[in-house]
């Protein structure tokens, strides 16, 4: 078994209603990923989709994904904000919340954070700032609304 430091939160930068499984398995094979970026994608509708096996290394965070899980969540642009937006459903708050649970009891010595939150803190202040992000994903700060899920020890 994989030793997992990190439960990495994306987003998939897409249009909520126009991802699906076989959408996001074709990109991943179009950059030439031999796995996809994601152990786990959640539907707006709350269901999750497991598109790669927890013992399997996801392409999520280069240089981070030998001892990570990814889960994202379908959205983070909408047609009328062309930035990342957090725009996930409340099933899909709700079923984000359960599987970081689930998988923090997991692998207690995991910390949950987002994908920007891996950004170089360029001034060195302690803090990755807006500035300072490589990317937006996952639209939300995870490291501050999964703070009592990070706290779990078993």
């Amino acid at each position: 078994m994989r030793r997992i430091s990190r439960i990495f939160v994306h987003c998939t930068a897409s249009y909520q209603n126009s991802t699906t499984e076989a959408t996001l398995r074709a990109e991943f094979k179009r950059n030439g990923w031999k796995n996809p970026g994601y152990h786990y994608v959640i539907k707006t509708d709350g269901n999750i989709i497991v598109m790669l096996d927890e013992s399997k290394v996801a392409n999520g965070v280069k240089d981070y994904n030998s001892h990570s899980i990814h889960v994202a969540w379908i959205g983070g642009i909408d047609r009328d904000h062309p930035k990342g937006i957090d725009n996930r459903t409340p099933e899909q708050k709700v079923a984000l919340f359960d599987l970081l649970t689930k998988l923090k009891l997991k692998y207690p010595d995991a910390m949950i954070m987002g994908h920007r939150d891996i950004s170089p803190d360029l001034n060195h202040n302690g803090v990755v700032d807006p500035w300072e992000r490589i990317k937006e994903c996952p639209c939300f700060d995870a490291m501050i609304e999964y703070m009592d899920i990070n706290k779990i020890t078993v």
